[in-house]
């Protein structure tokens, strides 16, 4: 399932007024057409995702790190600098070739917004929330991320006292890669657990 196969519910009235503002802003130059949606897209895709993709690196090269996020996710992430609201209670599950994590927010859309930046549309659709919940597996499938068989797969529900990351499988052959590089590696949707790297 693909963002571009889920159809998008009616805009909620908040969705409806932002998007008034929005035309108002582009229709009187104060912004140009599409710079909106731009931003979104980066913070969505690229920016926000740095710092997810910064902690995960560090928990592959640094064991006592590692310990100390999935013993204590909030204070191991904050000591990169990330939290806040949002972000106040993080726990981390990590996937490993016995067990998948995924991610869901069934009533709403709760997400850790420090170190995941937007969450994307999909996330929110509820279709998503549903079906993640009922069918894991073959909705998973249906988003690229195809298990085998004898893997575990275990649904993580945030909320609003409580959000999860993922700690995804270090890919192989990235043993020489530095901190940093390692960070280029690590998407948005291996840390919800959508995708496998």
């Amino acid at each position: 399932m693909s963002e571009q196969g889920h159809h998008a519910a009616e805009a909620s009235p908040v969705e409806q007024r932002v998007a008034a503002l929005e035309a108002l802003l582009t229709e009187r130059g104060l912004v140009p057409d599409g710079f909106i949606e731009e931003v979104t897209r980066r913070y969505e895709s690229q920016v926000g995702p740095m710092n997810g993709a910064k902690v995960v690196a560090r928990a592959w090269v640094d064991p006592a790190y590692r310990q100390r996020l999935l013993a204590d996710g909030t204070t191991a992430i904050a000591e990169l600098g990330f939290g806040g609201p949002e972000g106040a209670h993080m726990v981390v599950v990590e996937n490993t070739p016995a067990v998948h994590n995924v991610i869901v927010c069934t009533l709403c859309s709760c997400y850790p917004w420090p170190v995941l930046g937007l969450p994307p549309a999909w996330y929110k659709d509820p279709p998503y929330r549903a079906r993640m919940v009922r069918e894991p597996r073959a909705l998973l499938a249906e988003m690229g991320c195809g298990l085998p068989e004898e893997t575990e797969v275990r649904v993580w529900d945030s909320s609003a006292e409580v959000r999860y990351l993922v700690l995804p499988q270090r890919p192989p052959g990235t043993g020489a890669l530095a901190e940093p590089e390692l960070a280029g590696q690590v998407t948005r949707d291996s840390m919800i657990g959508v995708a496998r790297l």
